[in-house]
């Protein structure tokens, strides 16, 4: 899913074919979308080691301590699903890996994860830190809406059914509020 939106008379309802764990309870519910996308947890890792910069085979799969096999397998996956993009011709343990768009997309969610992974230990307890690049400060990743800034943590942003939800999310979710 490098980026596409997904659309159709279905309106995405079904699930997407990169779905590798159980059917989703509700298919068009975007919860279970991004994580048919993601699927297994190793999805993110590998990812973080090459939005890290590490586009090697031989360097992600030390860093990662993953047989040769097993990452092969892995990478194969994440090429196919649209999330890491390869040279072709080169063998697999050759090869350089980039992140596709879709693959870049996933960064604030993975930054965000190690956020609330830490957010509750003492600061001297942390193994794995975010930090400006430039000035080397320790950053507080979060989540905010595009348009006016506003972190979206709080109760003041909801869930609303959108224009094409289906019987499961409009029975479940209020119409946006202020429109008709």
């Amino acid at each position: 899913m490098s980026g596409e939106r997904v659309s159709g008379t279905d309106g995405g309802r079904t699930a997407p074919s990169s779905q590798t764990g159980p059917e989703a309870r509700i298919p068009d519910c975007p919860l279970a979308r991004t994580v048919g996308v993601i699927g297994p947890w190793w999805t993110l890792e590998i990812l973080h080691e090459v939005l890290d910069g590490h586009d090697r085979f031989e360097a992600i799969r030390r860093n990662l301590q993953t047989p040769a096999e097993v990452l092969r397998e892995r990478m194969d996956q994440l090429v196919g699903r649209g999330l890491l993009d390869t040279e072709d011709g080169a063998a697999p343990e050759e090869r350089r890996y980039r992140p596709t768009d879709g693959g870049r997309a996933l960064r604030p969610l993975i930054l965000a994860m190690a956020a609330y992974g830490n957010h509750r230990l003492c600061p001297e307890d942390r193994s794995l830190i975010v930090v400006d690049a430039a000035t080397g400060a320790e950053a507080d990743p979060v989540v905010v809406d595009r348009v006016t800034g506003r972190r979206l943590d709080t109760a003041d942003f909801l869930f609303a059914r959108g224009p094409r939800a289906s019987e499961a999310i409009a029975a479940r979710y209020p119409r946006v509020p202020g429109r008709r």
